[in-house]
């Protein structure tokens, strides 16, 4: 059996520290239960050890790239794209009269989780594809919904969303792709795309593309950008394909991620590119949100994933490698005894622990955050808003700290391997580079850091902030029940009050117009909280393993619980203690990256 995750880990956060089952009391989601679940859940994971883990490498070696105007993937992607319209994966989450099976997004981030860490570039084919249908879903008319969902989430016809520009990268407010009104209601586009994830390959038979564009004469910035449905072919009164004038120029070639294309796309070269007006002309971006907020998730599951394969290698790797014998009491060894495996060296278990501490402290955070957005979309009235609330301020964080520490992690699993982690006879080369684009993909650290600081912490007066901090302290109080935990949760009410000074701290900027005084170490920000939130998550696992321990109500082997609340411990002695440095730097005085305070830096 293929070994890249802990399913048992998966149903521990699941079923006894989110309780998911209570998600199937919501009329949405009534026809499910625990084993409904599971079962979908195992299905996965024998999908992924049959079909994406062996490929994993080969879509490495043979990578997506292209040729004679055309882009070539591997072959498996057709095989994938048709299994995962008959199993219903694209469409999981959509509702049944939209031909979806009205999964929570809980079940279907855990079921990504399997996916990723079985083989991280497949699932993008098909997430993409469904995350498209599913704005369209939402936004779109129902000529619309009729004209491209069905084949979308068959599998059929793939999805993308395109954003990004040359000339504008990140900063939508330049970009410049034009839409002109037809006299059919219909839109002339005009502009280019790049780093278009999924954008184009062979394996479906049209590619519908989620394109912002300025209609002609709307306001500059973000205000005047529209949303439109552009396929790659337009569908003829006779029901045919034809070619809409979207033209794939080529397809980036990466330094990780080397199974899932990167495309550069141009529309309307030749003047003939019609796309479809979806929601409010001027309002394409705040439906389009709604597509990156849930991307944004799956990039931080992505980063999570890649880092669990790479740990569960690094472990199995530690547990048969042997090397060196153990330091006895006085400082000898004796030469005479068997070398012993490198997992009993004490520095290999602590990069091992930081490992475990990193993964599936990132699944908890991106799995609790997925149920967030189900009792936001489906809970009850008075508290969707509360929901809703936890999730913004929690979006950039759950996709920021696993595409950086998941990073840190994978390093730590390359220093474990030693020289051979180096080499690409074992994997962890391969997930190293694999996990790079996860900071980019999205919006950058940077970006996401001034998501959390610039907009997130302020909004609507801090009410955000203040519904996470009712959260954790909920969780201190559980764990302050057991004497074994309450110092680790003494230890998180310190620093969630060290989190609110430096809060404090920075508004004073804010308040007084120095606004970009407030966000310049808005990344050093980032840093504290994510540390501060994943702490948080650890706490409320080893609450529930003490517990059960104690109950003696287990479902694993008690070994499986201490080793949680172990993991925590790590955690608080290792990771938390950073916010300190964090928390000196954001506190500072000193101002040394603003042009105006600090003009010859690089003159």
């Amino acid at each position: 059996m293929a070994n890249y995750i802990s399913m048992d880990n998966l149903r521990f956060i699941l079923h006894e520290v989110l309780q998911v089952k209570d998600l199937c009391q919501l009329e949405q989601y009534k026809d499910y239960d625990k084993e409904s679940f599971d079962i979908m859940l195992d299905a996965v994971k024998t999908y992924g050890d049959k079909v994406m883990f062996p490929v994993f490498k080969e879509m490495d070696e043979d990578p997506a790239r292209y040729e004679d105007g055309k882009v070539i993937v591997h072959p498996v992607i057709g095989q994938f794209m048709k299994d995962a319209g008959e199993n219903g994966w694209i469409g999981s989450v959509f509702n049944y009269e939209d031909g979806g099976l009205q999964l929570p997004s809980t079940i279907q981030t855990a079921s990504a989780h399997i996916a990723q860490s079985a083989n991280n570039s497949m699932p993008g084919y098909t997430g993409l594809t469904g995350g498209a249908a599913h704005l369209i879903v939402n936004f779109g008319e129902q000529k619309l919904k009729d004209t491209y969902v069905p084949n979308m989430i068959a599998g059929k016809w793939g999805g993308t969303m395109c954003l990004t520009e040359p000339q504008a990268g990140s900063s939508l407010s330049d970009l410049t792709s034009a839409a002109f009104l037809n006299d059919d209601g219909s839109y002339k586009i005009k502009g280019q795309k790049i780093f278009i994830s999924g954008g184009d390959h062979e394996y479906v038979d049209n590619m519908i593309h989620l394109v912002l564009a300025r209609i002609d004469g709307a306001p500059k910035g973000t205000k005047g950008i529209s949303l439109f449905v552009v396929p790659k072919k337009r569908i003829t009164s006779s029901g045919d394909l034809e070619n809409n004038d979207v033209i794939t120029a080529g397809d980036f070639q990466k330094m990780g991620q080397k199974g899932y294309c990167t495309t550069h796309l141009v529309f309307g070269e030749k003047d003939d590119c019609q796309g479809w007006l979806i929601g409010d002309a001027n309002r394409g971006l705040a439906c389009m949100f709604q597509m990156m907020n849930g991307a944004r998730i799956d990039v931080g599951m992505t980063a999570a994933s890649t880092a669990t394969a790479a740990y569960h290698a690094s472990l199995q790797y530690a547990k048969e490698r042997p090397q060196g014998r153990r330091i006895k009491s006085g400082g000898q060894k004796n030469k005479d005894e068997e070398q012993t495996s490198i997992i009993n060296h004490p520095d290999v278990r602590r990069m091992l622990l930081l490992q475990r501490a990193i993964t599936e402290g990132s699944v908890s955070l991106l799995l609790h955050a997925s149920m967030y957005q189900d009792l936001a979309d489906f809970g009850p009235d008075e508290q969707k808003e509360k929901y809703d609330n936890l999730l913004e301020i929690l979006t950039p964080i759950a996709k920021t700290y696993p595409s950086e520490m998941g990073r840190v992690s994978i390093n730590n699993g390359l220093q474990i391997f030693g020289g051979y982690g180096f080499c690409t006879d074992f994997p962890l080369e391969q997930y190293y580079r694999d996990i790079r684009i996860m900071a980019l993909y999205e919006g950058t650290t940077g970006i996401q850091s001034l998501d959390l600081l610039g907009r997130k912490i302020v909004m609507k007066n801090g009410e955000a902030v203040k519904q996470l901090t009712k959260e954790m302290i909920e969780s201190i109080k559980a764990a302050s029940a057991f004497d074994e935990l309450k110092p680790y949760a003494d230890q998180l009410k310190n620093a969630s009050k060290e989190l609110e000074e430096v809060i404090m701290h920075l508004l004073q900027y804010a308040m007084s117009g120095d606004h970009e005084r407030y966000i310049s170490d808005a990344t050093i920000f980032m840093e504290m909280m994510s540390n501060i939130v994943i702490a948080w998550q650890w706490l409320k696992m080893a609450t529930v393993a003490k517990q059960t321990i104690i109950t003696g109500n287990t479902t694993y082997e008690v070994t499986f619980y201490e080793n949680k609340v172990l993991t925590m411990k790590y955690f608080f002695k290792y990771e938390l203690p950073k916010i300190k440095s964090c928390k000196e730097t954001l506190m500072s005085p000193d101002c040394l990256t603003i042009v105006e305070k600090n003009e010859k830096a690089f003159s």
